[in-house]
């Protein structure tokens, strides 16, 4: 598959993108393509709910990526033995290996640092009469004469921070393996 098939699939992907999800690329949608929600389905959650939705969601999310990355990295050593394997396969392994890493470390690490840090600053936030707020947040207002609150927004912004960067080198890994199955297509 030559570089023009590939760019041609980017680009298409990319026309499809702007199709469906015109807000993630565009800001805010034109108003014929605006998505209306249900009327029982809630849009704005206060900041605290926000976060404990997040707190269940995020452990199932990582279990379950890093369950597919685990059985992606056996089904590929099965099929590419180390030392039959081509220099590309090897650092394809290498690129599986790493992205369930990365998960595992978001799934083992950094969730369960991010969620006792949410917990604490809550519980701070509470005391505060803050956190209950849908929208902007009162919390970098305050954080501002609470030396406490502030610190801890500092440390959970660099949890925060470094689960990102774990997900974001996951996605990369992935991308790139992605990249090496669609140039064994045959079209």
């Amino acid at each position: 598959m030559g570089w023009a098939t590939r760019f041609l699939a980017a680009v298409c992907f990319f026309a499809a993108g702007v199709l469906f999800v015109p807000e993630a690329l565009l800001g805010s949608p034109p108003p014929a393509l605006a998505p209306s929600p249900p009327p029982s389905w809630p849009t704005n959650l206060p900041r605290h709910m926000f976060g404990n939705l997040q707190s269940k969601m995020f452990p199932a999310y990582f279990t379950l990526i890093s369950a597919c990355a685990a059985i992606s990295v056996a089904a590929f050593a099965y099929l590419h033995p180390w030392k039959t394997a081509s220099t590309v396969e090897r650092y394809q392994l290498g690129f599986l290996l790493s992205a369930l890493g990365c998960n595992l470390s978001n799934l083992l690490v950094f969730t369960p640092m991010t969620i006792e840090m949410m917990k604490k600053r809550h519980k701070i936030e509470r005391d505060l009469s803050i956190g209950e707020e849908v929208g902007w947040s009162k919390n970098q207002q305050v954080a501002k004469s609470n030396p406490t609150l502030a610190a801890m927004n500092k440390k959970f912004g660099m949890i925060h921070g470094l689960s990102s960067l774990a997900n974001i080198m996951s996605f990369g890994s992935l991308a790139m393996h992605s990249w090496y199955l669609a140039s064994k297509l045959e079209l």
